[in-house]
């Protein structure tokens, strides 16, 4: 039996589906697994490469077949389309990650970190909610237009606004902006 070298990895929210290749690029695995059954299926293959598309819940699963004593590598979604031959199914994807990933000029990405992907999520977060604090002070600025208030541009004119202030008051609103 041939040595598998390089597993395709098509990453699903329910399922995964396995391509396994050998140095050759000849077919030696073709798989379909849930994700309880993911870890212990790959604990039982031969120490080799594990390439997936890098996309939500990749980096968290890289982490996890690593320690399983595989070699990882991620490739951003856009390097593995031209590689997928006819109609797109899961296998298909699987097996074009494989290909994609044994081109020797193919780029990969770097896995995260817990802490790297806990602070990206952070400043996600941070962006959403400034983004949502400039919708939110736009629209007020609208509203006080409508009563022939005109307040100069930013939060900081709202805030000294004594219209403002009491109807907070009035309303029990507390306005903070950072």
């Amino acid at each position: 039996m041939n040595t598998m070298t390089l597993l395709g990895i098509d990453i699903g929210k329910h399922s995964f589906h396995l391509h396994g290749q050998d140095a050759k690029g000849h077919q030696v695995l073709r798989k379909k697994t849930s994700r309880s059954q993911l870890l212990s299926t790959l604990a039982q293959l031969p120490a080799c490469t594990a390439v997936m598309e890098s996309c939500g819940g990749a980096h968290w699963l890289a982490r996890q077949v690593e320690a399983l004593g595989h070699e990882v590598k991620l490739i951003a979604p856009q390097y593995v389309k031209p590689f997928v031959k006819g109609n797109k199914n899961d296998f298909i994807d699987a097996e074009a990650i494989c290909e994609a990933a044994s081109r020797p000029a193919m780029r990969f990405c770097s896995i995260k970190t817990a802490e790297q992907q806990t602070l990206s999520a952070l400043h996600r977060v941070r962006d959403f909610l400034i983004g949502h604090r400039t919708v939110a002070t736009n629209q007020i600025h609208g509203f006080l237009l409508e009563f022939g208030i005109s307040l100069p541009i930013g939060a900081t004119a709202q805030r000294r606004c004594t219209v403002c202030q009491r109807c907070w008051t009035i309303h029990n609103i507390r306005f903070h902006c950072a």
